[in-house]
């Protein structure tokens, strides 16, 4: 049996009444022009429903055979009571959601504590992680007793009370303060090495000059930094150092950092033209910033140079380049004044009289004062190469 296409059959018909010939029975307020076929995505259902959304292309009927076209439609499935149930709606806005969620916060903050307090119990009662001894705490980078100034036994003072303890309760903050409190220490870091070893790494000052203190002698480092050793324990080391004054302990930190600044500006400018002449002085005077005064061994006596803040390469070289004529002529020569442009100042030895007039090289010469003689270091100063302390 043939199917028949319903759409065929309604545009047929409507096809054959507007071939009719009019014979006056025209159906009132009819329209002579066909019947639209209904399509498949005007279907109210679907046009303009979301849960649809992407249905509504529906294909359009095949006019050009006899079978229809199925338009298959998504029937929403009921889902029950809890469809839109939310969780956070019922946490938040009930009452019992509310009591669940406070109790559950409750519970998880016990079981943290409780889990903390355990693992902290195990932690301060297992033997494993207890300090036995001071075999347990490694040191790195301290010089031993034969080099340097720092020895193991005077960074374990700063840990006898850590032995016997929890590895895990020992400060190691504030251990490492109190080791960089040590003169002789200039950065420490301290970690800990599980299950019961402590670990240091130090790093030792360095000294770049004996500094005199009243009537003792020490060390100090770049950074204006006092350091001491026992007097049989500097004789040993191999030190070649020139005596730096004008250093105090009481001086702020800062001010020493600033005039060893200069005494290695001084230094480094010297020993730039390569004659390594920072070994040939005996003292550096640094209580005045603006003028460096240097006392320099020159045959069998001591000068006294004034270098200003600057040039002093230059200054040197003229000192060198005259001081065979100067001390010709002025036996005498106490003191050279070299901080003045094209000329010097020279100074002779308290009690003697000076000669009036200028040389030819520019020099001009002032009258002893005691001011000049009281710039001249005692006898028995230390020279620069082979000091050793009393």
């Amino acid at each position: 049996m043939a199917k028949t296409n319903p759409y065929n059959s309604r545009q047929t018909a409507s096809l054959a009444f507007d071939d009719e010939p009019a014979d006056g029975f025209a159906r009132p307020g009819g329209s002579s022009r066909p019947r639209a076929v209904p399509r498949p995505e005007d279907d109210p259902p679907l046009r303009g429903n979301p849960r649809y959304a992407g249905q509504n292309a529906a294909p359009v009927p095949n006019t050009d055979t006899d079978e229809p076209v199925r338009i298959r439609r998504r029937v929403p499935i009921n889902q029950g009571r809890w469809a839109n149930f939310r969780w956070t709606t019922f946490l938040l806005r009930t009452r019992i959601g509310f009591a669940l969620l406070c109790v559950s916060l409750i519970a998880s903050a016990g079981l943290l504590v409780l889990g903390y307090r355990a693992v902290r119990g195990f932690l301060e009662s297992d033997p494993h992680f207890r300090i036995a001894s001071s075999a347990s705490i490694q040191i790195i980078g301290a010089a031993d007793a034969q080099q340097g100034g720092l020895t193991r036994a005077d960074l374990l003072g700063v840990f006898g009370g850590d032995i016997g303890r929890n590895i895990f309760f020992v400060p190691l903050r504030k251990r490492q303060l109190q080791l960089e409190q040590l003169p002789w220490v200039a950065h420490a870091t301290v970690m800990r090495l599980l299950p019961d070893h402590l670990s240091i790494a130090v790093v030792e000052r360095t000294p770049i000059a004996f500094v005199r203190l009243g009537s003792s002698i020490g060390l100090v480092d770049a950074d204006g930094v006092l350091l001491t050793l026992p007097p049989a324990t500097l004789a040993s080391r191999h030190y070649s150092f020139p005596v730096v004054t004008g250093l105090a302990p009481a001086d702020p930190p800062e001010a020493r950092a600033t005039r060893m600044q200069l005494y290695q500006r001084f230094v480094a400018e010297l020993d730039g033209g390569g004659q390594n002449v920072s070994s040939q002085l005996s003292e550096v005077d640094l209580s005045d910033p603006e003028d460096v005064r240097v006392i320099v061994p020159a045959q069998g006596n001591d000068l006294l140079l004034h270098f200003g803040d600057s040039d002093f390469l230059t200054r040197y070289r003229s000192y060198q380049a005259h001081l065979p004529e100067w001390r010709e002529q002025y036996p005498h020569l106490s003191a050279i004044d070299l901080r003045y442009d094209r000329q010097v100042v020279l100074k002779m030895a308290n009690g003697v009289e000076n000669e009036a007039g200028s040389a030819d090289h520019g020099v001009s010469l002032a009258a002893a004062s005691p001011t000049v003689h009281a710039l001249r270091h005692p006898a028995g100063h230390g020279k620069a190469h082979g000091w050793r302390p009393e």
